[in-house]
């Protein structure tokens, strides 16, 4: 880790983005968290995450331009405008005004596509590939962190301020953000385009259709978030059922940011021993485990103590894959490459939400939950039984490098 903060620039592009991350996590339980309040409905509280993943249907078009133009200004003005963005939320006054939290919402989920595929491609042309895992792991932990307090400090200025002053805090950090990656100096590579738009916009998907590895891994990442997206719509129905009200989640995501850290710190280390294939399979299975428990959880207690768990598979699920990604991927396509996995994670992932709003007036969040669990595991599973020689491989090039023979 100390010579992946060596490194020039790092240390003011993890600033940057950590100062934005802390704006997110105070902000995004927050936007459901007003809907329910405002309308008192789970389905529709659960349906401002849909909004929030619907942009990412534009994903490709997006990516084209990602990989056109130099990464360091898209981070900077990008960060800029999403704080302007947040900023009609404070014209929010009742449930009339719910429209307004899903534009916001809609809009939040443009800054998710472009800014994450500016920065694989700004990370590739400022770090060697051997660092990127601990860029990843650092970034996450950093990110998963913030869930110790942001939800909370969130739900607390909310609960007594109002959501406006939320929105103004968000805004400011957003615009911290631009200004401290603004003074990062790097080389990018971006080479201008030699083929027509079509061809561009269909870059990133032939490039993973054509690889075998993030082809089925992304498979199997894509049946498990056909389900994921049922805990956003379910976590009030959750709270419900333990006569909490909607801003004790905030305690739920803070106990899970407790097992988010300790994933994020370990992820790195699990993909040099696992390798990202089985260390992504392996994060799939703790989340279908932590599923299991808060299914048979007697009390509070024990929903929090499965919502940790949850927190530690997940930065072990998205560190591994996000790192396979950008290890496999070339420099010229990373923008495409980046947003085409946005959109085949994202489409499942709209249709989790929609259908979790509709589940969540139907079912108990514990039948919800047990179908979780079932097509988590099965995700795994897919990973494992198609990619078993290469993870085969990995394990074995990690006992070579980790004991190696006297």
């Amino acid at each position: 880790m100390r010579r992946l903060f060596a490194q020039p620039g790092f240390p003011r592009l993890f600033g940057g983005l950590s100062t934005s991350m802390l704006g997110d996590s105070v902000m995004l339980l927050v936007l459901s968290m007003w809907v329910k309040t405002l309308t008192g409905s789970n389905a529709l509280a659960g349906l401002t995450f849909f909004f929030m993943v619907l942009p990412a249907l534009a994903a490709p078009v997006l990516g084209v331009w990602v990989d056109r133009l130099p990464r360091k200004p898209i981070l900077v003005w990008g960060n800029v405008a999403s704080g302007a963005a947040v900023l009609p939320l404070v014209l929010v006054r009742d449930s009339g005004d719910v429209w307004l939290i899903w534009l916001v919402a809609f809009l939040y989920g443009v800054s998710f596509v472009v800014l994450p595929a500016a920065l694989n491609g700004l990370l590739k042309d400022l770090l060697p590939d051997e660092l990127l895992v601990e860029a990843n792991s650092s970034l996450a932990t950093i990110k998963e962190g913030y869930r110790l307090f942001g939800p909370l400090a969130g739900a607390a200025i909310f609960a007594t301020a109002g959501g406006w002053l939320v929105a103004i805090v968000d805004a400011a950090t957003f615009v911290l953000a631009g200004l401290l990656i603004a003074t990062i100096k790097v080389s990018e590579t971006t080479a201008p385009s030699k083929s027509t738009f079509r061809e561009d916009l269909l870059g990133g998907v032939r490039f993973l259709a054509g690889d075998r590895v993030l082809r089925h891994v992304l498979a199997g990442l894509a049946i498990s978030i056909l389900v994921i997206g049922f805990f956003e719509s379910s976590i009030y129905a959750l709270m419900d059922a333990f006569g909490k009200p909607p801003t004790f989640s905030g305690v739920f995501v803070t106990c899970q940011g407790v097992g988010a850290v300790v994933g994020g710190l370990t992820a790195s280390r699990a993909v040099r021993r696992l390798g990202e294939i089985a260390t992504c399979a392996l994060g799939l299975v703790v989340l279908a485990a932590s599923t299991v428990v808060c299914v048979v959880a007697p009390s509070i207690v024990v929903v929090l103590a499965g919502a940790a768990i949850c927190g530690v598979g997940l930065p072990w699920t998205f560190v591994s894959f996000t790192t396979l990604m950008q290890r496999r991927s070339p420099g010229h396509l990373i923008g495409r490459v980046s947003t085409a996995v946005e959109v085949l994670v994202a489409t499942p992932q709209a249709i989790s939400l929609a259908l979790g709003s509709l589940l969540v007036s139907l079912l108990s969040y514990r039948q919800i939950f047990v179908v979780i669990a079932t097509v988590i595991l099965l995700g795994a599973l897919q990973i494992v039984l198609t990619l078993h020689p290469e993870i085969r491989r990995d394990l074995t090039t990690a006992e070579d490098v980790v004991s190696p023979a006297v």
